[in-house]
């Protein structure tokens, strides 16, 4: 099978979804397959490569100026008028703005379909799939003239994302499937093709493909710790509403265990009052750690350094965090502090020997303190070994994706 990977790191170039696609591709051509990537990128931070594929870079410096002008559209921050103001200054990115937000026919999309076009004359393709989200590279695969079959790998919502206002919503998404002949979707997306969901007509094209991030992970450093205390690590990126941090603090705070430390390691804070943990740091001390974004070797360092690894559930109940793979590889316990009872992330850590759910609704009163201390003091420096992870969530390695990438596009 000769594929055309369509990859978009654009907004975020060290987001996971890209990466976990790669990874599974790569398999693919070290199988025999040619693997073609197809990178939208920002113009700055160049994908790696991987052993075995070909590239073609596409860069879009434009659109990261914009984004960083108009800092990416968020509320709050510099008063709009003055973000335009300063866009002014960087023509071509307040052209991306225009055909972007004015016009709704941003570069993107028609720059990644003449270059799919192009590709395709040279290489010929049996498939083509573009991973989302961002949706840029689905929509232009699915308006371009390509010979092959036609896939989207849809790892986040489109139309049903509570995380903002996708364009056109489900009739856009309907305009989409129906140019496709195969859509990847993750488990918790299910839902929208069940009968009398939105997108139920396009129920048999739906293949339903869960997050391969289980990947080995990095060898353990050695880690100094201050009197033997047991380090519980939170690994990933905060949100107004989506993924907060606050009931995590109220519970080990409530607890205030001087044999633990409660660390964060990642951005988002700044979404929340500058003294939101001053009442904290008084209970805490420095048992409380706030190291910021790291990059994703140190990141991974710390998950490596933690006896327990905390989660924090997302308040939507259609996207499973990747992260919480990368979690069961390391091989810790997990304390998954969840919002919802529904929260998608649920049926997982009840597969894991080494996990505590706690909802947030119940508080942090003495039998919930109880529970928890008993979980760290009985499993809070056990390990599970990766063969058992990859045991327990076989659909969650890239050999599995791989598989299924496979058996659905090269038939």
């Amino acid at each position: 099978m000769k594929l055309l990977c369509i990859l978009d790191s654009v907004e975020f170039p060290l987001a996971p979804t890209p990466a976990i696609a790669r990874r599974a591709a790569a398999l693919l051509a070290q199988q025999g397959h040619t693997v073609h990537f197809l990178e939208l990128y920002d113009g700055e931070t160049v994908p790696p490569e991987q052993p075995g594929c070909t590239r073609t870079l596409l860069p879009f410096a434009d659109e990261r100026v914009m984004n960083r002008v108009l800092e990416f559209g968020n509320p709050g921050g510099t008063p709009v008028p003055l973000r335009l103001l300063k866009l002014c200054a960087h023509p071509a990115a307040a052209l991306a703005a225009v055909r972007q937000i004015a016009l709704k026919k941003p570069r993107r999309i028609s720059a990644a379909k003449k270059a799919i076009e192009a590709l395709d004359r040279q290489y010929h393709f049996d498939a083509a799939v573009a991973v989302a989200a961002p949706y840029a590279g689905s929509f232009a695969l699915a308006a371009a003239d390509f010979g092959g079959k036609k896939a989207s790998w849809q790892m986040d919502p489109y139309a049903a994302n509570h995380s903002y206002s996708a364009p056109g919503a489900f009739e856009r998404e309907k305009e989409l499937l129906a140019a496709l002949d195969a859509v990847f979707i993750a488990p918790a997306m299910n839902q929208y093709y069940a009968p009398g969901a939105p997108l139920e007509s396009y129920a048999a094209k739906a293949r339903v493909l869960d997050f391969p991030s289980l990947v080995p992970p990095p060898p353990a450093p050695h880690v100094q710790r201050e009197g033997g205390r047991l380090r519980c690590v939170f690994v990933g990126s905060l949100y107004p509403t989506l993924r907060t941090p606050h009931y995590a603090l109220e519970l080990f705070c409530a607890l205030n265990d001087p044999k633990l430390e409660l660390v964060f390691v990642g951005g988002g804070w700044e979404n929340y009052p500058a003294d939101l943990l001053e009442p904290y740091r008084k209970i805490l001390g420095d048992r409380l750690i706030v190291t910021g974004p790291l990059p994703a070797v140190r990141a991974a360092e710390e998950v490596a350094k933690a006896d327990v690894l905390l989660s924090l559930g997302n308040g939507v109940d259609n996207q499973v965090p990747s992260k919480i793979f990368e979690y069961f590889a390391a091989g810790r316990p997990v304390l998954h502090l969840a919002k919802l009872k529904n929260d998608p992330c649920r049926p997982y850590f009840n597969r894991w020997p080494l996990a505590l759910t706690l909802l947030e609704s119940e508080g942090a009163g003495p039998e919930v303190l109880a529970r928890l201390s008993a979980f760290l003091a009985e499993k809070g420096r056990s390990r599970l070994p990766f063969e058992e992870a990859a045991r327990l969530f076989e659909s969650n390695t890239p050999q599995a994706a791989a598989r299924c990438l496979e058996e659905t596009l090269g038939g």
